[in-house]
């Protein structure tokens, strides 16, 4: 009798813990979907740059300077086999348009996109001044098939201004490019 009142006594409390480590996994799960969900937020606030506003207000500047002296026909035959919507835009390209023209399509691999500046220094440190990437998008892609590292300052945010947290994107992407022997193509934009 006092056997089976121990089975029963270790029985409850195995069941209370599974009880217990049933509520610990759900929660661990929702936290999860939670961290997933506030990662795909700031890749989407990331791609935005300063924000569709800075992106509008770019693209309405004065009309975008050719890239050479050819007409736009001809370097669409240079460039890319169909001409992208934005040629055609009355105003500057942004940070990832001009990557995106730049590059083989679909080649790009990003890199740093959720550094931030650590600046605290006047009002920089409120969350409406953070900007995932921090005014410069870095990364890698090809040309033409062959490898190469690639920077573009983001005028949309702060002007493209340096910070240290940008400085550290580019210097990244240059140790990475002479470790593999390729080129580094700075692509700027800033005030």
């Amino acid at each position: 009798m006092a056997a089976a009142l121990r089975v029963a006594a270790v029985g409850a409390r195995l069941s209370v813990l599974a009880s217990g480590l049933r509520a610990a996994v759900r929660s661990l799960c929702s936290q999860a979907t939670s961290v997933n969900e506030r990662i795909e937020n700031k890749r989407r606030t990331a791609l935005l740059g300063g924000g569709q506003r800075r992106i509008d207000a770019q693209h309405k500047r004065a009309r975008v300077q050719q890239l050479t002296a050819t007409s736009a026909s001809q370097l669409q035959a240079i460039l890319l086999p169909q001409p992208p919507e934005y040629l055609g835009l009355q105003g500057k390209l942004t940070a990832r348009e001009r990557i995106s023209l730049l590059l083989d399509p679909g080649s790009f691999v990003e890199s740093d996109m959720f550094v931030e500046h650590r600046c605290a220094d006047f009002g920089m440190a409120a969350d409406k001044n953070k900007f995932p990437g921090d005014s410069v998008v870095t990364g890698r892609g090809r040309i033409n098939g062959r490898l190469v590292y690639v920077f573009s300052q983001d005028f949309t945010v702060f002007g493209g201004s340096l910070s240290g947290a940008h400085a550290q994107k580019i210097c990244k992407i240059m140790d990475q490019a002479i470790t593999v022997g390729a080129p580094v193509i700075g692509l700027n934009d800033s005030g």
